[in-house]
């Protein structure tokens, strides 16, 4: 996706050029939209050029899903797009008639008035192109452009939807083409923290943190960003700052790694409930092993996390391969690898959907040796059994027992990151 403006970017308090979206949990009733149209007209005051990005009422894309399963068991995704994208049609009439009663000029556009094109993937598109000609005439007339979040068009004229989480990448990727000076992204929480506040309540907000950072948090569990929007953000060096919709409190800025003042140990722990494993035993151990076993999962769109392959036993030389999915497609997974396992002489196919992944993620940990030991042993402290490992530059994840996850969570926090401070614990 190519920028179409090559407007420099302000620095922080210098705004001029803003794109603000707001999720479904701050359009869920009148009252919101109301509150949100007020926080417009506010922001109008200090920035020259708004375009702001709305999600679906809260509720509502379940509830047109909900419609849809109720006429058919596999309704067609060309169908169901062009059903869900009425959603963000109705929010954004709706907040933009909220702001025309307290004298706010707006205009509402949908994501084929904006012209934001997209492949032909219904319900996970990708957005190739934006036009952002359109917005620049509501700029220059002097309104806010209330933008469709979730959805564009295809080459044929198709209505497409980017699928759950969207409206995150719609405003981020809005923001690139336009060269705005920040993305602000409202939702119901007041920015990115070290861990879910409601798992751990000494988490702390952070003031910053980096992309890739960030990239890893949503990657195994964060829930605060959409990891698509994250990527475009980090691809164009969009500034991001996520905040409340339902307070003034600051947020926190999702910036480039050079404008992070210190590398802390662990910025956050992550963690995915929603996690199940699946394993092939004794496989023949060959050439195309893999490729026999994920090629079939690829091909059904199954989105594979975590692998881990044993070593050859026996002299007949078989080896055993587990991954793990989301929850949601065990039951689809199972039944493919039963078939692999079957064609290719595999001993049988065991599966758990009572796992979860914790991970600990920081920048820091590039340059201090220790971290995975110390989460391990911090882990075996606790009686929490380590049924696979995975890691990157910044990142450890494991899986647990599901049951053991609220435990893990919170030991982890306590050894890594300080409550007071929010600074990373130094390895000991």
């Amino acid at each position: 996706m190519a920028r179409t403006t090559t407007r420099q970017a302000g620095a922080p308090g210098s705004y001029q050029r803003v794109v603000q979206k707001y999720g479904g949990t701050s359009v869920a009733d009148p009252d919101r939209f109301r509150a949100v149209a007020e926080r417009i007209k506010r922001a109008r005051e200090t920035y020259s050029e708004l375009a702001v990005v709305v999600s679906a009422m809260s509720g509502e894309t379940n509830r047109l899903l909900g419609l849809a399963g109720e006429l058919s068991a596999n309704p067609p995704r060309r169908e169901l797009d062009v059903l869900l994208a009425s959603g963000e049609q109705v929010s954004v009439a709706l907040l933009t008639i909220a702001l025309a009663d307290i004298g706010v000029s707006a205009v509402s556009l949908l994501g084929d008035q904006v012209r934001i094109t997209t492949d032909s993937s219904f319900g996970r598109a990708r957005i190739q192109s934006i036009d952002v000609s359109r917005v620049e005439e509501v700029f220059a007339e002097g309104a806010v452009a209330v933008v469709a979040g979730f959805q564009g068009v295809d080459a044929r004229h198709n209505i497409t939807t980017l699928g759950r989480g969207g409206s995150d990448t719609s405003a981020v990727a809005l923001a690139a083409a336009l060269n705005a000076d920040v993305c602000e992204i409202y939702t119901d929480v007041s920015g990115v923290f070290t861990t879910d506040p409601r798992v751990c309540p000494d988490a702390v907000k952070l003031d910053r943190i980096s992309y890739d950072e960030m990239l890893e948090l949503a990657g195994v569990g964060a829930k605060v960003l959409q990891i698509r929007s994250v990527e475009c953000a980090s691809r164009y060096k969009v500034r991001v700052l996520v905040r409340s919709s339902f307070s003034d409190e600051e947020g926190t800025y999702v910036v480039p790694e050079e404008q992070i003042m210190e590398e802390v140990l662990v910025s956050g722990v992550a963690f995915e409930r929603d996690e199940a494993k699946v394993t092939v035993h004794g496989l023949p151990d060959s050439p195309g092993l893999a490729a026999s076993v994920f090629g079939p999962l690829a091909d059904a769109g199954l989105v594979i996390d975590m692998i881990v392959q044993t070593a050859t036993v026996g002299e007949d030389r078989r080896t055993d391969i587990t991954f793990t999915v989301g929850s949601k497609d065990l039951n689809e997974a199972v039944s493919i690898i039963n078939v692999v396992a079957d064609r290719v002489g595999a001993l049988g196919v065991m599966q758990s959907g009572r796992v979860a992944k914790v991970s600990v993620v920081g920048l820091g940990m590039r340059n201090h040796a220790g971290v995975a030991a110390r989460m391990f042993q911090v882990l075996a402290d606790e009686g929490i059994n380590i049924q696979m490992i995975s890691t990157s530059e910044i990142k450890i994840s494991v899986i647990v027992d599901g049951e053991l996850v609220d435990k893990a969570v919170k030991a982890l926090h306590a050894a890594f990151i300080s409550a007071e401070t929010g600074a990373a614990a130094e390895v000991q």
